[in-house]
């Protein structure tokens, strides 16, 4: 792929799609910008990409600007680089804003831009922390103006932040809980399984490698083999054995509920972050 990216917030999210566009591209490539400019430039040193001033001089330096930015002031950001934007365009610069916020739907970019016209094309990403580390899961969402390369584009940058997949937008807000919220619930129950293990005599080191590693593994087992989970839990459970006494103690206590009331929640939620104006 050929261009330039520039990133608008260096924070978790955005920091993650950093480390993986620095990884897929050249890092002279990648331009980086922050409120917080010794944070921007620490990044920037560690990676060998550039950092840049202003958000405005990263939109000059990007033909791909990713705002990762929260979606509390994503509107003010965008008015902020609207005018620069539409200048660049006029030019005849082609130039593609990709949004990672949670619940904005690319309508709102567009209609806080709408100087900028129709040659501006507005892509939207939900991305997950383990993209950091090549590990992600992310989803490409973009309406039938944008054409395909540029969207072939976006999927590019991110090849190296882990499985990459292109999704209706409509289904985003779903996407961005499954995804983008359930690592902290899986970090969650990582933690719990070694407090238990920790609890039965395991160092707590020991704990966490073995927790970690087993999550890692059942999750590969169930994207490699095609099976579906309750057929595998089903293969672990011997007949009165010590995994089917504690599934059911997890039963008991609600476990698959808690997770499915922790998706609707945290689906509901980002249905409200797109009512932002």
């Amino acid at each position: 792929m050929t261009g330039t990216v520039s990133f608008i917030g260096t924070g978790n999210m955005g920091g993650a799609l950093i480390h993986a566009a620095c990884r897929a591209l050249d890092p002279r490539q990648v331009h980086i910008t922050d409120f917080f400019a010794d944070k921007a430039a620490d990044m920037a040193n560690e990676l060998g990409c550039c950092c840049e001033a202003s958000n405005k001089d990263a939109v000059l330096a990007g033909d791909y600007i990713f705002m990762c930015v929260k979606p509390q002031v994503m509107g003010g950001v965008l008015k902020e680089i609207e005018p620069i934007l539409k200048d660049c365009l006029e030019k005849g610069q082609k130039k593609t804003v990709v949004s990672i916020a949670a619940g904005l739907q690319t309508e709102y970019i567009k209609e806080q831009l709408s100087q900028c016209g129709d040659a501006l094309r507005v892509v939207r990403v939900m991305p997950n922390t383990p993209a950091a580390i090549g590990k992600g899961m992310l989803a490409v969402a973009a309406g039938p103006e944008v054409e395909d390369e540029y969207v072939t584009g976006v999927c590019e940058i991110l090849a190296d932040a882990g499985r990459v997949e292109r999704l209706s937008e409509h289904l985003m807000d779903q996407f961005t809980v499954v995804s983008g919220c359930s690592p902290a619930f899986v970090y969650m129950f990582i933690e719990a399984l070694a407090d238990g293990g920790v609890m039965t005599g395991l160092s707590r080191q020991q704990a966490l490698t073995y927790a970690a590693q087993t999550v890692m593994g059942s999750a590969a087992m169930v994207l490699e083999t095609g099976k579906h989970p309750g057929e595998l839990k089903d293969n672990v459970c011997s007949p009165a054995g010590s995994t089917i006494v504690g599934v059911a103690e997890l039963e008991k206590h609600g476990f698959r509920s808690a997770a499915i009331e922790a998706v609707k929640a945290g689906y509901k939620k980002n249905v409200d972050l797109g009512k932002v104006k």
